[in-house]
């Protein structure tokens, strides 16, 4: 079944679809003729006063009016809609960058688009710490009435899209494909629960590949919709770390979890918070930093336990430790260690690390 064609977005579709024809240039024509549909009606010689001639006669030719049946398609799907910098439910806070896109593809809840958000971002090889850390920070902002957006990208951007659909506020992915596709195809099931509960949304029309530059011009998008960016992990040279130069370009605020300074991985936010970047240690910091007051408590319950299991956490410590450098510390035997790190990480206070390390998660 095909969705009837729109006649207000046909000629915002016929446009960005034109083979070599960019936003920005098609920002140009708006500025110049007002709309998609004047500058379609416009002729050559006034059209190569903005753009090449080549593109000037492509427009000429009506636009690509014929690759238009597969989106109708894909809109008789009524998860699926398209908004444009004409409609009133555009987001508003994109209107304010630079370069905002012409349009999106919305998979999902629209309602969302104009939410009050936070861009939660970080490393695709994040430690059992940034996950944990990602996914609390995500459900108790959310939990605050703040939208998680992220960029479906494995490790951090994963965990916080779950940690935001966990909370009261749900959770945004900008991704950097066609909506038809789900990459990585390791985040499908996400993917899908974020079509049910949360969005999707891309400004890259269907069927457009994995292409690695798409990536970093999607995060202008995700820190642009957001109040803020938090980088939960990053290392010195990252993708989060261009997020985070957008936001500030943007003039959002940019937070960063620290880390041991020991790993790669906390370097990034090290960098980010010399700069400037405010130091998040819980999300009440980002709450009251931003002063967000539709907050009511937004760290997670305390978890109870033993003393015993409160002082192997003690001894452990939050950088990664061996069983033998535990057992000198705390003077328990291995066996007893073991039973004891076993109990914790089975309650996710403790995870075990390749060659044999263990690291504390709370």
């Amino acid at each position: 079944m095909s969705a009837q064609p729109d006649a207000d977005l046909e000629p915002w579709l016929a446009l960005s679809l034109i083979p070599g024809l960019g936003d920005e240039s098609l920002r140009k024509l708006l500025l110049a003729f007002g709309s998609p549909e004047k500058t379609l009606a416009a002729g050559f010689g006034e059209l190569s006063k903005t753009v090449s001639a080549s593109l000037a006669q492509r427009i000429c030719d009506g636009g690509e009016r014929a690759a238009l049946q597969p989106v109708w398609d894909w809109l008789a799907d009524p998860a699926n809609s398209i908004v444009t910098l004409a409609d009133t439910d555009y987001p508003q806070r994109l209107l304010q960058i630079a370069d905002p896109p012409p349009l999106l593809y919305v998979k999902g809840r629209r309602d969302l688009l104009n939410a009050p958000a936070l861009a939660v971002v970080g490393s695709r090889n994040a430690t059992a710490q940034g996950i944990g850390n990602a996914e609390d920070f995500s459900q108790a902002l959310s939990d605050a009435g703040l939208t998680i957006i992220s960029g479906l990208a494995l490790g951090v951007d994963a965990a916080a899209h779950r940690g935001g659909l966990r909370g009261r506020a749900a959770s945004i992915a900008v991704i950097g494909t066609g909506l038809d596709i789900v990459y990585p195809a390791r985040n499908r099931d996400l993917a899908h629960q974020l079509a049910r509960e949360g969005t999707l949304i891309s400004e890259f029309p269907l069927g457009m590949p994995a292409i690695g530059g798409n990536f970093p011009r999607r995060n202008r998008i995700i820190s642009g919709m957001s109040l803020g960016v938090l980088v939960v992990e990053a290392a010195l040279r990252s993708g989060s770390l261009i997020t985070a130069r957008q936001a500030l370009e943007q003039g959002r605020e940019v937070f960063a979890i620290p880390g041991s300074i020991h790993s790669p991985l906390s370097k990034g936010c090290h960098a980010l918070i010399k700069q400037g970047a405010k130091l998040a240690e819980s999300a009440q910091d980002i709450v009251e930093e931003l002063g967000w007051r539709n907050s009511a408590t937004v760290a997670p319950g305390a978890q109870v336990i033993s003393p015993a299991a409160e002082t192997v956490l003690e001894h452990l410590g939050f950088d990664p430790c061996d069983l033998d450098s535990l057992c000198a510390r705390s003077g328990l035997t291995a066996e007893t260690l073991s039973a004891m790190l076993l109990q914790l990480e089975l309650e996710g206070l403790v995870a075990s690390l390749p060659g044999g390390l263990f690291q504390r998660l709370r």
